[in-house]
């Protein structure tokens, strides 16, 4: 593996910024310091004037392989991270077939360990009779377990009380819930179709998929989740009421219940459903404005502990059917970094604060073996970025499989240079070099008996 010396960068990590050179060999990073030029390396980077991040750590996206590749795969979603600044990504198991056995799981461990270009660890889905394929888990080499409490994109939905309790009983590994009440949705749903059919206005989806439905799941587990002792992580927070579920002052370390927030979720409001329709349809669904600002709120007092996209790409086509038959979810892990940089450049977060909370407490969260910080001795998985490089997002620097994006045509002011995946320049001013993929996240767990 090719040694690779930084100089003259601006590093963002561990709540400071400070000026220096940064000496990759044997993917690790060797050696941090104010002058490292008298050593010999076989790429050298002038990073003068740029700022180096730890690579970001994603903990929701879906590449839709096996069995969906009509819209996402393996190997080009992980490229779009990979340009996006995104170095390593956990997967979700609602997948054809879905990975609810540890064989279907490893096959996909498989396909990764071909083509993925980023760092890569698969979620195991829970349903309702597979508790004893949960507990043969290894906790070293999976990230979690995924349970939907609302039915969403395939049909993985944990609705008998007894197993979701059991599920949280005996689970020792993080559990990670998709929170929305099924029946409340459905209920909203027939009254909206009583007054529209099958072609409801798509401003009405925060309506249907509402404040009560994903307030009422979160706090069901939130509760047994106490009850129990689990691990819990709650994704996607997308209401402001939600946010007052989790402690903000506990160190993370110590939590035992956590929360994300999305790009979407802190870009986007109902007033956008208008010029976008289907193209901003996730679940659960963006809301209010106040909601919104709730939520960053909550990511910068430490009510919400890290920051993903729930990458999640359909075709065109799909996206332009009617409300009831348009799926939902959208591709955003490209541009999950360069939206948190425009937060920055319009004061909404600090530089500090996107590295904590999308690279960090990520690599915390999951106890992820030696990611997710600068430092000695750990996978050297970097990100430099220009602060200011404005570019504008069209079809043609797409790199998605489904070729669209919810911020196409809008302008970013800053832009991924070059990112390093365990020790690999992988990605550099829009070339990638694919001659290393990326490595399976190990995770360093005690777990109790």
């Amino acid at each position: 593996m090719k040694s690779i010396l930084i100089t003259g960068a601006n590093i963002v990590n561990e709540g400071e910024i400070t000026r220096s050179d940064i000496l990759v060999k044997d993917g690790l990073i060797y050696n941090i310091g104010r002058d490292l030029s008298e050593f010999e390396a076989d790429i050298h980077i002038n990073a003068e004037g740029k700022y180096i991040f730890p690579g970001l750590i994603d903990d929701q996206v879906h590449f839709r392989e096996p069995g969906l590749t009509h819209k996402a795969e393996i190997y080009t979603e992980a490229k779009a991270a990979v340009a996006g600044g995104v170095t390593s990504y956990m997967e979700m198991p609602n997948t054809v077939p879905q990975a609810v056995t540890i064989e279907l799981l490893e096959e996909k461990y498989k396909i990764a360990a071909e083509k993925s270009l980023a760092n890569y660890s698969f979620f195991f889905g829970a349903t309702n009779d597979n508790i004893e394929e949960i507990l043969k888990l290894d906790p070293e080499n999976v990230c979690g377990v995924k349970v939907f409490q609302g039915s969403s994109t395939g049909n993985m939905l944990v609705d008998n009380q007894e197993s979701l309790e059991r599920i949280f009983a005996e689970c020792k590994l993080l559990i990670a819930t998709h929170s929305e009440n099924d029946n409340i949705i459905k209920a909203n749903l027939e009254k909206y179709k009583e007054e529209y059919g099958e072609d409801i206005p798509v401003k009405f989806h925060p309506k249907i998929r509402s404040e009560e439905a994903c307030y009422d799941a979160s706090k069901k587990v939130v509760d047994m989740a106490r009850k129990y002792g689990s691990k819990l992580h709650v994704l996607h927070i997308s209401t402001g009421k939600e946010v007052d579920l989790f402690d903000p002052f506990l160190p993370l370390e110590e939590k035992r219940i956590t929360a994300e927030a999305c790009i979407h979720h802190l870009w986007f409001s109902e007033e956008d459903y208008e010029e976008k329709g289907n193209f901003i349809k996730w679940n659960p669904a963006v809301k209010t404005k106040a909601d919104r600002d709730r939520i960053l709120e909550g990511v910068r007092k430490g009510n919400i502990d890290v920051i993903a996209t729930d990458h999640a790409p359909h075709t065109i086509e799909e996206k332009n059917k009617p409300y009831t038959s348009a799926p939902s979810g959208g591709p955003l892990v490209q541009h999950s970094l360069v939206a948190l940089l425009d937060m920055y450049h319009d004061g909404k977060l600090r530089l500090d604060e996107i590295v904590q909370k999308a690279a960090h407490n990520v690599a915390i969260l999951f106890e992820i073996d030696k990611r997710g910080f600068i430092r000695p001795g750990y996978h050297a998985d970097l990100v430099i970025v220009d602060l200011n490089s404005p570019w504008k997002v069209e079809k043609e620097n797409i790199l998605s499989k489904c070729g669209w994006s919810p911020f196409e045509g809008h302008t970013f002011k800053s832009k991924v240079t070059h990112t390093i995946v365990s020790g690999h320049l992988a990605y550099e001013n829009g070339t990638f070099h694919e001659g290393q993929k990326g490595q399976r996240l190990k995770f360093s767990r005690k777990i109790a008996d």
